[in-house]
């Protein structure tokens, strides 16, 4: 089987990479800045995606999308991935379940959103309800000839800046293999539709300029012609038209990974310790030898071990911040030993950003956890093949040392 991109994928994949570097990474730092894309600006990165034909990529020649099949769509959001959630998005790849329109929906939310006219969002995820779907709680009722809507939802993407939603909802009960399940329903509804109001919602780390929105509805009233697809058969068109959406989401992962490695290997090329560059020096064995040895299966001889006095409460606080785990350079505002969520650290946008934050704030990085980088200890630290507080190092020497002296005696 032949895995080779063909000449027009190769295209696809050039295509999209250069638009991105051209248009979008330019205006990343405005808007880390402002914590949102200038109206203006959205505009013409919107106009010039529709212009070079990449909006709406995913969407059929026939109702004006691009035509692209899955592999090419899927190479197109890699290299959508390399910029921001807030930029990519100004490429728009509507949602796929706007498919199911008909009738009078075709021409109110499918042509408009395809042509970049409109723009959509999904709204499923509840405070009580985010991967089992079926236990959302707002509903929809009948009332004559309309809908009414109440409920919440929250985490939804884009809302803010969405002018309508692609909401779902119960609005029964049916009969499944395990029982009586709720029966969900999907409808289209526009923005400033008196009961439903949008609030922003948390914030999250890399999504500046991107929103997470809080929606509420309240006696919201829709009309008939607001459902989508038939009556209780929302989960059908959520399976039918969203499973895309998991290679999208994949291919863009793909490219926020390559530009995290891209900046963390740049930034460790250069990066300035104690006067000179941290590089790696041809033949410098950057990995403690007996971790080698382990890692062949040969048992590693154990360190030479010191007896020294417990320190005292002021001497082990200053050899824990010197020997924490070292993610960034001490500067005023960040805390010595570990990483903080600066707006100005080179992958301070990356997705898993907190995380690292997180594990570098900790006493415990785990027990078991190899020392990728000794010679950022100091020369007393204890080095037993894993990273672990001064404090451990030194109690476990005297604890040694007394039983030594016991047994003499």
């Amino acid at each position: 089987m032949d895995f080779e991109l063909s000449e027009e994928q190769r295209a696809i994949a050039a295509t999209v990479r250069d638009f991105v570097a051209r248009e979008l990474v330019p205006h990343e730092d405005l808007v880390e800045r402002l914590d949102a894309v200038p109206e203006e600006l959205a505009r013409e990165i919107r106009g010039k995606a529709i212009a070079a034909n990449l909006y709406a990529a995913n969407f059929p020649a026939e109702l004006g999308g691009g035509g692209l099949d899955a592999l090419g769509v899927t190479l197109a959001e890699r290299e959508l991935g390399w910029t921001s959630w807030a930029l990519q998005t100004l490429v728009s790849r509507p949602s796929n379940i706007l498919q199911a329109c008909r009738d009078g929906q075709v021409e109110t939310y499918l042509l408009p959103t395809v042509r970049g006219e409109r723009i959509d969002c999904l709204a499923m995820t509840e405070p009580g309800a985010g991967s089992d779907v079926r236990s959302m709680t707002t509903r929809a009722r009948r009332d004559g000839g309309d809908w009414v809507i109440n409920g919440a939802k929250h985490f939804i993407s884009y809302a803010d800046m969405a002018d309508f939603v692609v909401l779902f909802a119960v609005t029964g009960t049916e009969q499944g293999p395990r029982g009586e399940r709720s029966a969900i329903s999907a409808f289209l509804v526009d923005h400033g539709t008196p009961g439903f109001t949008v609030s922003r919602g948390a914030s999250s780390v890399s999504h500046r300029g991107y929103h997470h929105c809080e929606l509420s509805f309240a006696d919201c009233r829709v009309p008939g012609s607001a459902l989508l697809g038939d009556e209780g058969h929302g989960f059908d068109l959520l399976s039918e038209w969203l499973g895309a959406s998991r290679l999208t989401v994949a291919a863009t992962s793909v490219g926020r990974a390559r530009r995290v490695l891209e900046l963390s290997t740049g930034w460790a090329a250069t990066r300035q310790q104690f006067g000179a560059a941290d590089r790696a020096v041809p033949g410098r064995r950057l990995q403690p030898r007996r971790h080698g040895d382990r890692d062949r299966g040969r048992r590693a001889p154990d360190p030479p071990r010191r007896l020294a006095a417990r320190p005292g409460p002021d001497e082990r606080r200053r050899r824990r911040d010197g020997q924490a785990l070292r993610l960034g350079d001490a500067r005023p505002g960040h805390r010595p030993g570990g990483a903080d969520l600066r707006r100005d650290g080179p992958d301070e946008r990356a997705p898993g950003r907190a995380v690292l934050a997180r594990r570098a704030g900790r006493a415990d990085l785990g027990r078991d956890q190899r020392d990728p980088a000794a010679h950022h200890l100091p020369l007393d630290a204890p080095r037993a093949g894993c990273l672990r507080w001064p404090e451990d190092g030194v109690r476990r020497q005297a604890a040694a040392g007394a039983r030594k002296a016991r047994t003499e005696a």
